[in-house]
C-alpha cells in the first residue's frame, strides 16, 4: 500500500502498516456488526407479525354485530342483506334491543346518524302478524315535513311489504281523498305530518284508539315549527299502555315537557349529538365582497358533484337558480312556495343527478336525505345554531364526509361566528381577496371552478349529443333511402304491368311516372328551402337587440318599451314607459322636478278631468 503526496510518493513506516491493518479490521467488523443487527430487527419483526397475526385469529379484538343478532325477524334481515345493509350504525345496535323489548325509548342524535331504522324496524316487527281494523291504525309516525314523512315511508316500506303491513303517508300538499280511501279500506301504519293528520281525524276519518306504538321523529323540528300542540293533541287521544318513541336532536324545555309527559321510564340511547362536531365535517367561513357574492356562489355551485345552496326567501331561492341556470349550470329551486309535484320532482332530479346543484329553503333542510352531497353552501345566514345543523347535516351523513361552507359579507362575520359558537363546531375563516371567484384558495376548499370552464363542459356535451343525434339521423335517412328505392322500383314495376295490360309502352309509362315524380321532389325542396329563409328572418326580427355601452338593451325601430337586463336583486324596468295596452302612469320628463301625468282616458263627459276630480266633495 502506498500513500501518495502532492509532489512525491512517501512509504509507510512499520508501525504506520500495522495501524492501517487494525483500522480496516476495525472497520470491516462494525459495518459486519451492523448488517447482524439489521438482520436480526428484521427477524424480530417477522416473529411480532406472526404473533399478531396468530392472536387476531385466536381471539378477535371486537366481534362484529349484525342485524340477525339484535332479534329482528328473520324475513327482515334477509332483505336488508338484499339491500346491502348488514352492519348497524351505532344507535341502531343500541336502539333495537331495547325496543323489540317493548321499552319506551328517548333517542338523541344528529340526522343522518340512521335514527329511521332505529325506530322503523323494531315498530314493524311488534306490529306483524295482528289484524288491524278500518280507519284505526295500529302504529303510527309523526314527522315535521312532507318530505321526511315520505322519506320515512320509502326507507320501511321494503320491509313492511316483508312482514305483510300496510303503509301510506298522510300529509299536507297530496291529495287528502286518496289518504281517505286508504284508512277505510284499513292501514296498519301511518307516517303522518301532524296538521293533515288532525284535520283527518277531524273529518272522522280516522281514530287513534287502537294505536300500540307511536313514534315521534325530528321532535326538536317539530318544536321549532310550532307543532306541539297539534302534537300533544294527537299523543293524547292515543289510549295509555302503549309504546312511544321519541327521537330529537337536542333536548328543549319543550321536548322535556313531552317526555314526562308520554313516555314511562324511557331507555335513552344518545349517539353523534347534535351539538357535537362532526369529525367527517369541515366548516369554513369565506368573507367576500358584496360585488363577489354572486361569483363565487356561482364558481361554487359549478363545481362537480352533488351541491346543496341554502337562502332565506323563496324568491331568492327562485332568482339565484335562475341566475345558475344562466350560467350553464344545471340547477334548481325547491321551497315551500312549490306545489307537492315540483318538489317530489326536483327532488327526483336531483338525487337522479339531473341536477346538480339544488338552491333550497329551510324546508329542505328539515330531513331531506339524498346521497352524495359533499358540500353544503349557506348563501344567506341560519337563522340560528339549530337551522345551521340541520342545513349541515345534509353532508357527512352516515359516517361519509362532507364540507359546509358560509358566504359572509364583512358586517355578518361576527354574526356568523357566533352562530359557529352556538353550534359547537369550530370553523376556519378565509378572505376572499381581489380574484373573487377564482381565487385558489376558495377552489381548493370547495372545489369551484371557473364558469368559462363549466360553459365549455356544457358546450362539449352539447356537442357530443349533436355529433350522436347526427349519426341516428344519418342511419334513418338511410334506411329511408334504400326504403324509398325499394318502393321506387315496386312502383315501376306495378305501372309497366298497368301499361302491358292497358296495351301501352311500359317502358313510357315508368318514364312519365318518374319524370312527375322527380318534379313533385324539386317543387317541395324548393318549398323547404323558402320555408326555412322565412323562419331564419323571422328569428333575426326576434333576435333581442344589441346593448350599449351602459349594458342596457337599444331600443327597436318597431316602438316600445326597452326591458332592463334583470339588473339588481328582483330585475324589472329601467326607465321607459309602462304603457302600450296595458296603459298606467309613465314618468314627465318635460316638468324640472320630474313627475308623473295621467293617462289621456276619456271620462264619460267626454273632457279629460279637472285636477280635483278625485278628490272627495
Amino acid at each position: 500500500m502506498s500513500i501518495f503526496s502532492s509532489d512525491h510518493a512517501v512509504m509507510p513506516e512499520n508501525d504506520e502498516i500495522v495501524e492501517a491493518v487494525e483500522a480496516s479490521e476495525t472497520v470491516e467488523a462494525i459495518v459486519e456488526a451492523i448488517d447482524a443487527i439489521e438482520i436480526i430487527d428484521d427477524a424480530i419483526e417477522a416473529l411480532d407479525d406472526a404473533d399478531a397475526a396468530d392472536a387476531a385469529d385466536e381471539e378477535p379484538s371486537e366481534p362484529t354485530v349484525t342485524f340477525g343478532d339484535l332479534g329482528l325477524p328473520e324475513g327482515v334481515v334477509r332483505k336488508l342483506a338484499q339491500n346491502g345493509v348488514t352492519t348497524p350504525f351505532p344507535i341502531q345496535a343500541a336502539t333495537i334491543p331495547d325496543a323489540l323489548a317493548g321499552k319506551d325509548i328517548l333517542g338523541r342524535g344528529r340526522t343522518g346518524s340512521g335514527k329511521t331504522l332505529s325506530f322503523g324496524l323494531p315498530l314493524l316487527a311488534g306490529l306483524a302478524g295482528g289484524h288491524t281494523d278500518k280507519k284505526k291504525p295500529r302504529g303510527i309516525i309523526l314527522t315535521p315535513t312532507r318530505e321526511l314523512a315520505m322519506q320515512v315511508a320509502d326507507a320501511l316500506q321494503p320491509y313492511g311489504d316483508v312482514l305483510g303491513l300496510k303503509m301510506k303517508v298522510v300529509c299536507g300538499g297530496t291529495s287528502m281523498s286518496n289518504q281517505i280511501y286508504a284508512l277505510e279500506r284499513g292501514v296498519d301504519v301511518l307516517v303522518a305530518t301532524p296538521g293533515r293528520l288532525r284535520d283527518i281525524i277531524n273529518r272522522g276519518a280516522c281514530s287513534l284508539e287502537n294505536v300500540k306504538i307511536a313514534v315521534l321523529d325530528e321532535a326538536d323540528q317539530m318544536a321549532d315549527l310550532g307543532f306541539l300542540p297539534e302534537v300533544t293533541e294527537l299523543l293524547d287521544q292515543i289510549p295509555g299502555g302503549g309504546q312511544r318513541m321519541l327521537f330529537s336532536a337536542t333536548m328543549e324545555n319543550e321536548i322535556g315537557t313531552l317526555v314526562k309527559r308520554y313516555l314511562t321510564d324511557p331507555v335513552t340511547h344518545e349517539v353523534d349529538s347534535a351539538q357535537g362536531n362532526v369529525t367527517t365535517m369541515t366548516h369554513h367561513v369565506l368573507v367576500v365582497k358584496p360585488k363577489d357574492k354572486a361569483p363565487v356562489t356561482a364558481a361554487i355551485a359549478a363545481r362537480k358533484g352533488r351541491t346543496i345552496i341554502f337562502v332565506r326567501t323563496q324568491l331568492g331561492a327562485d332568482r339565484i337558480a335562475e341566475q345558475l341556470c344562466d350560467a350553464g349550470v344545471k340547477a334548481d329551486a325547491l321551497h315551500g312556495g312549490m306545489t307537492q309535484g315540483a318538489r317530489t320532482r326536483v327532488l327526483e332530479d336531483f338525487k337522479k343527478g339531473y341536477v346538480n346543484a339544488l338552491v333550497a329553503t329551510d324546508v329542505a333542510a328539515r330531513g331531506i336525505h339524498v346521497d352524495g352531497i359533499d358540500l353544503v353552501l349557506n348563501v344567506d345566514p341560519a337563522g340560528d345554531h339549530k337551522d345551521y345543523l340541520h342545513r349541515s347535516g345534509r353532508t357527512a351523513r352516515a359516517g361519509r364526509s362532507g364540507v359546509v361552507v358560509s358566504l359572509a359579507l364583512p358586517h355578518q362575520r361576527r354574526q356568523i361566528f357566533r352562530l359557529m359558537e352556538d353550534a359547537g363546531v369550530d370553523a376556519s375563516r378565509h378572505i376572499v381577496g381581489g380574484a373573487g371567484a377564482f381565487d385558489p384558495e376558495v377552489a381548493e376548499i370547495t372545489g369551484a371552478r371557473s364558469l368559462t370552464e363549466v360553459q365549455a363542459d356544457s358546450a362539449n356535451n352539447s356537442a357530443k349529443q349533436a355529433e350522436r343525434e347526427v349519426v341516428d339521423l344519418t342511419k334513418q335517412l338511410e334506411r329511408l333511402q334504400r326504403r324509398a328505392v325499394e318502393l321506387r322500383e315496386e312502383a315501376d314495376r306495378l305501372v309497366a304491368r298497368a301499361a302491358r295490360e292497358r296495351g301501352e309502352d311500359p317502358e313510357a309509362a315508368v318514364a312519365e311516372v318518374t319524370e312527375a315524380a322527380e318534379a313533385e321532389i324539386a317543387a317541395a325542396a324548393v318549398e323547404a328551402e323558402r320555408a326555412a329563409a322565412r323562419v331564419e328572418e323571422q328569428r333575426r326580427e326576434e333576435r333581442p337587440a344589441a346593448r350599449d355601452d351602459r349594458g342596457n338593451y337599444e331600443r327597436r325601430e318597431r316602438g316600445g318599451f326597452n326591458r332592463d337586463d334583470r339588473g339588481g336583486d328582483r330585475g324589472g324596468f329601467r326607465g321607459g314607459d309602462r304603457g302600450g295596452d296595458r296603459g298606467g302612469f309613465r314618468r314627465d320628463n318635460d316638468r324640472p322636478s320630474g313627475g308623473f301625468r295621467r293617462d289621456d282616458r276619456r271620462f264619460p263627459s267626454g273632457q279629460r278631468p279637472s285636477v280635483r276630480w278625485w278628490l272627495p266633495s
